[in-house]
């Protein structure tokens, strides 16, 4: 519904709209140095944490993370679609939504029309792929991949299910398979399904891989996890993210699990698409997994949307429990009550997919009936390391858990939180350990310390670049040449690139405005995020941290050029031309060590 609404129009609305008005109406504000402040709408609080910028025209708060630009804030507050809360905002300034026909706003129609067919035309390409990798499997000449999964002891039933195939070991044989218009070349490109060697040739990105199609919640593959049989360096390859698959949003195994049961009663998280497989031959069939990434928020709220039962299931050994220890403060800030979370830990030297083949089901499932709920898990882990017998180490108890448990909003895992760790501590109201969590808010002075959204967060060439440029869109003035730009290969790259370019389109564009231009994108959160963060910069240092910033890419861009030759180089020689380049970079490279 956004694209039927000009763009144009959208961005003049919020620029006509000052946030301030808006929310001052619903909560009571009160300004305190340049922001404003007042008790968080969205979730319960007797300190106001919930802030406004006005100069920037954007809302955060302190207390939950809530944020956004007045479109945000109307679509939570007042529980509106993204079309509601423009005509909510347009009535307020008397003004009505012109929406698009097929005669006015036509760039906006046809970006929306040809984004909507590309993914169509992608959904078709890796459906064709799946079923060619499936035909694959079935030749007799796929001795090697059949004897591979029967040596897993994987059946037809499971493998047809999960419609798991077989890429051959053959450079191009997928891509000649698949591919028979440029126009078929070019998605199987942005599918991720090709790799470029850096020469100008391409190649089949799976070869001698057993094929596990990633599939989103509507049944479309989107994606593909590889494993190899052929002794690669790399055991699984999966796709790369591209415009139907982003990997911290996807759960391998959901769509599978959901069709035996739309409402499962519980899902359990492992790390390998063969443990999910070989889970679901034993009727174990409530496994997903992550795709080669650490367990993220999104992956929580799809968990938690899809059942109230969540197991975390790790090996046992200290890789495991790192990993589990990592998911769980991913974990706090998202608990919601009602939901049963328990921690799993394998037995040494065990996966889900070698234990359940010596256990069976029923052993199994008895093994997961004895793993630790979230709170004992958290406590046993703080508990190692710290001696109760001694003031001091309560003391560091309090000091390592109280950071913890604030970030927990769900008030009955909050409560029973608070009075496990009363109990370690010897304090017996749960008001004595809120009492400590207040003053773990304030300095000596007694004065709040509001600690920035993204303080903590590790600053990278890439996150500055696009935190200042989200904060000052007039920075963008500085950049000249995106077509060097888009040759950076760097994660976020392409946001920046987005960024950019709707700057160049709008160069009186705004925070608030930009936000709302990519309320849609699978970015948005980060870009929020970035919105709010706090870098201390004087107003006057802003440009020329960013023009620094910026050298420090193209920099990138230059030692990135320097390892693509030295590896061509070492494979297939330079021209003459490439070598004096090649030269060029070390000399300019070498001045700025």
């Amino acid at each position: 519904m956004k694209g039927l609404i000009p763009n144009d129009f959208i961005l003049d609305l919020i620029a006509r709209t000052n946030i301030l008005d808006v929310i001052s109406k619903r909560v009571k504000m009160k300004k305190k140095g340049n922001n404003y402040f007042g008790c968080c709408p969205f979730h319960d609080e007797k300190t106001a944490s919930f802030s406004l910028n006005e100069k920037k025209q954007i809302y955060y708060c302190f207390g939950c993370g809530a944020s956004g630009s007045v479109v945000n804030f109307l679509m939570q507050y007042e529980r509106l679609s993204f079309p509601e809360a423009i005509e909510e905002l347009a009535s307020m300034q008397g003004v009505r939504v012109p929406y698009t026909t097929d005669s006015n706003n036509q760039y906006d129609q046809a970006k929306q029309i040809e984004s909507r067919n590309m993914r169509r035309d992608l959904y078709e390409l890796m459906a064709k792929a799946t079923n060619f990798y499936q035909q694959q499997l079935a030749l007799p000449t796929s001795t090697d991949a059949k004897q591979y999964l029967a040596q897993r002891g994987l059946n037809s039933e499971i493998i047809a299910r999960y419609k798991i195939g077989f890429a051959p070991n053959s450079r191009q044989l997928t891509f000649q398979n698949i591919v028979k218009t440029k126009d078929d070349a070019i998605l199987y490109d942005k599918a991720g399904m090709s790799v470029n060697n850096g020469g100008g040739n391409q190649y089949d990105r799976f070869r001698g891989r057993i094929m596990f199609p990633i599939r989103d919640r509507q049944g479309n593959v989107i994606a593909f996890g590889g494993r190899t049989i052929i002794n690669d360096s790399a055991k699984y390859l999966n796709s790369p993210e591209t415009p139907i698959f982003h990997k911290g949003f996807q759960l391998y195994g959901l769509y599978e699990a959901q069709e035996v049961n739309r409402n499962p009663k519980q899902l359990m998280i492992v790390e390998g698409y063969m443990d999910v497989v070989s889970l679901a031959q034993y009727g174990i069939d409530y496994a997903v997994a992550a795709l080669g990434t650490a367990t993220s928020e999104e992956h929580i709220k799809l968990l938690f949307r899809a059942t109230d039962s969540v197991i975390f299931c790790y090996d046992g050994d200290n890789a495991g429990r790192s990993a589990a220890w990592r998911a769980l403060n991913v974990l706090l800030p998202c608990l919601i009550d009602g939901k049963d979370i328990t921690f799993a830990f394998l037995p040494q030297d065990e996966d889900p997919d070698s234990l359940v083949r010596k256990i069976g089901k029923e052993g199994f499932e008895d093994y997961l009936k004895s793993a630790p709920n979230l709170s004992k898990f958290l406590f046993d882990e703080l508990l190692k390391q710290v001696d109760l017998k001694t003031a001091e180490g309560k003391a560091k108890l309090s000091s390592l858990a109280l950071p913890l448990l604030e970030q927990v909003k769900a008030k009955a895992f909050r409560l029973n939180l608070l009075q496990q760790l009363g109990n370690y501590l010897g304090l017996l109201e749960v008001s004595q350990i809120e009492q400590l969590i207040s003053s773990n808010r304030y300095k000596n002075d007694g004065k709040r310390v509001e600690t920035a959204p993204a303080s903590n967060m590790k600053l990278t060439t890439m996150r500055i670049l696009i935190g200042l440029l989200i904060q000052y869109p007039n920075l963008a003035k500085q950049v000249s040449d995106l077509d060097t730009i888009r040759q950076v290969k760097l994660a976020g790259i392409e946001i920046l690139i987005e960024l950019l370019e709707l700057c160049q389109r709008y160069p009186n564009i705004t925070t608030a405005q930009l936000l709302t231009e990519c309320i849609d994108r699978p970015f948005y959160k980060q870009l929020n995020r970035l919105a709010t963060w706090e870098s201390h910069y004087q107003d006057d240092e802003i440009a020329t941290i960013f023009s620094h910033t910026l050298k420090e890419l193209y920099d990138n861009i230059l030692a990135q050029r320097q390892d693509e030759l030295i590896a061509k180089e070492r494979v297939s020689g330079l021209s003459t031309a490439e070598k004096k380049e090649l030269a060029t970079l070390i000399l300019v490279l070498s001045k700025k060590d």
